[in-house]
């Protein structure tokens, strides 16, 4: 059985699938290439890939839809494709499942990067899924059955609403979340727009977990992320 992952490319554009092929092949990947958003779709449900890069602009299907149908049945990362002015796009793909994002254009060592991060971070959370009852990322282990947090082996106190923030970022390692999921999941309905109010929340728990409050990283106009460690940067802080 081959062990190397398996990456799922969903693009209409036959050159650019035809260079990812090569630099994703070149790296051990085993490729499987689609062009249309329905057989993308149909080529999730017949043979599950370890992950997908989903171009946003499809001929025959939103490109979102597309992302929102898979996450529908399944967990798999999902990394979109978007032009440098699909600002919108991009968000719209992050509320509706996808893990991160790449901008064209771009470099296949970045993409790679990318990749790897959202692969190992695949695997964190299903290791967290069989045992839900604590995580621990860097130095910070947190107790949910207990509502407590350690960084280092001391405990800081937290108010409700940081834990729960700090929890919805880590149950989700490695996929970035829009303000709006982070304001409907933590506050509820009526918060879509606080941004600001977001911002302070998360500026005083980085402040509370001291030099691990790095690992929630800013995503500069779409929301934030939680990484595993100072090294998943993507070169974003």
């Amino acid at each position: 059985m081959n062990s190397n992952p398996s990456i799922l490319v969903i693009d209409d554009d036959p050159a650019l699938r035809k260079v990812l092929e090569i630099g994703l092949s070149g790296r051990g990947y085993r490729v499987r290439l689609v062009g249309e958003g329905h057989l993308g779709v149909m080529s999730v449900i017949d043979s599950p890939p370890d992950a997908v890069i989903l171009d946003l602009g499809l001929p025959d299907q939103d490109g979102v839809e597309v992302c929102s149908t898979i996450r529908s049945f399944s967990d798999v990362p999902i990394i979109v494709l978007s032009a440098v002015h699909d600002e919108l796009k991009k968000v719209a793909a992050l509320d509706n499942g996808a893990d991160d994002y790449v901008t064209k254009p771009f470099g296949m060592a970045e993409l790679a990067a990318r990749l790897r991060v959202s692969l190992r971070h695949r695997q964190i959370r299903g290791n967290f899924d069989d045992a839900f009852s604590s995580i621990e990322i860097g130095n910070i282990l947190i107790d949910f059955a207990a509502s407590q947090v350690q960084v280092k082996g001391v405990e800081i106190d937290l108010t409700q609403k940081e834990f729960a923030l700090l929890s919805a970022l880590a149950r989700n390692v490695g996929r970035i979340y829009t303000h709006r999921q982070l304001l409907n999941d933590v506050w509820g309905e009526g918060y879509f727009d606080e941004i600001n109010y977001l911002r302070v929340y998360v500026n005083r728990l980085r402040q509370k977990l001291g030099q691990d409050g790095s690992l929630i990283r800013t995503r500069a106009g779409i929301g934030y992320q939680m990484v595993e460690s100072d090294g998943d940067s993507n070169g974003i802080n």
